[in-house]
């Protein structure tokens, strides 16, 4: 090793160093680092005390294997300096995890799992990362290990590998984020925005954890991820047969009374429009279609079964329509129809639009207006 190079590694870690305490400690620490940034392939303890006259291989084993040292001041040395180098508004804190492929089953937290260095399904080890970027420069802050369910569930084995009491409990990875996320902000690190992929991304918890923490924040999520209105209900119901359900499901009367709401407001906005009747047939045609292809993906199955069992037949006046029936807030089966803003009334109709329009800021002359479709009439905003 270049004497000057180990002179250099020696100095920045400097600070690093006085958090270790035991000066044999401090002695491994820079030998060690050396070994892992140095030459070779093999990075594990035997190799690289074999490239190395200065230290044994007992010595080495015993820095790595028994870690004595607290972690606490060699994090906020790592996190203060990274701050200076990288902090402020425009940075950027990455949430994301990588992989260790190991072979066997007694590294702590190895299992089959999603190897992402792999692509794949993989006996490895999975860790939290968290990464402070600003332009091309990235810092990685910390790397907290993910206990799979079948470790968390055999409190012998992680007792015989030594995990501590506060760690045995299952933790999912977003859980673990936010964790890390909370000692970050903590520390007084600064960054403008927590980005992170869509394995984080679809978990509403998370994404509502930084939320509540006025955090400003980029994440993906899958193709399939279905997104409702705040006023939609999420239930879970139980299965009659066949397997558990494993993820809630929207309620439809409440998505009917969401829809509806939003048809009310169209229709006051559209009233005051040329051509409403046009405009309010063409809003029908799309949603009643939307509806009925919902339906046929939630139940799989085609329109035309689906149109026997909740298809409205049109009453006097009335055009068709959905009823969808669900649960009251008594559990009582209720049937809610879907709105519709067009009626059948077989006769010409006529309206006369305000001189004075509340969505448009100008005086404009209306006439009044003869409706050339005799099979529409208005049902909306007459009353």
């Amino acid at each position: 090793m270049d004497v000057d190079w180990q002179a250099d590694l020696e100095r920045w870690l400097a600070a690093y160093l006085e958090g270790l305490g035991n000066k044999t400690r401090r002695r491994m620490c820079p030998a060690y680092i050396a070994g892992l940034i140095g030459p070779g392939d093999r990075k594990s303890i035997q190799p690289m005390a074999a490239r190395s006259d200065a230290i044994s291989y007992d010595r080495l084993h015993h820095f790595i294997g028994a870690g004595l040292w607290d972690s606490a001041p060699l994090e906020a040395t790592l996190w203060s300096q990274a701050d200076e180098l990288a902090g402020g508004d425009r940075a950027w804190l990455i949430i994301d995890d990588t992989a260790l492929p190991k072979k066997g089953k007694a590294s702590v937290g190895v299992a089959p799992q999603y190897a992402t260095t792999l692509g794949k399904n993989a006996n490895c080890q999975t860790l939290v990362s968290v990464t402070l970027a600003s332009g091309e420069v990235p810092l990685m802050l910390s790397l907290r290990l993910f206990l799979p369910e079948s470790w968390t569930s055999d409190a012998t084995r992680m007792e015989k590998s030594g995990v501590p009491a506060p760690l045995q409990e299952y933790r999912t990875k977003p859980e673990i984020a936010i964790e890390e996320i909370d000692r970050v902000i903590a520390a007084g690190v600064r960054f403008g925005c927590v980005l992170a992929d869509a394995g984080y991304g679809l978990s509403a918890p998370f994404r509502q954890a930084l939320s509540t923490c006025g955090l400003y924040w980029a994440v993906g999520i899958p193709r399939h991820q279905k997104v409702y209105p705040a006023d939609v209900q999420l239930i879970f119901p139980v299965a009659g047969r066949g397997r558990p359900r494993v993820r809630h499901v929207p309620d439809v009367k409440s998505m009917i009374d969401s829809l509806n709401r939003q048809l009310a407001g169209w229709a006051a906005f559209y009233r005051f429009t040329d051509f409403t009747a046009r405009t309010f047939r063409r809003i029908d045609t799309v949603v009643f279609w939307k509806m009925a292809h919902w339906l046929a993906q939630k139940y799989r199955s085609r329109i035309k079964p689906l149109m026997h069992k909740w298809y409205r037949v049109p009453e006097i006046s009335q055009s068709k329509t959905w009823l969808i029936y669900g649960r009251s807030n008594q559990g009582n089966a209720v049937g809610k129809a879907l709105r519709r803003l067009v009626t059948s009334q077989k006769m010409q109709f006529r309206w006369r639009n305000p001189e004075r329009n509340p969505y448009i800021f100008r005086d404009e002359h209306r006439n009044t207006v003869t409706s050339r479709y005799h099979d529409v009439a208005m049902a909306m905003g007459q009353g």
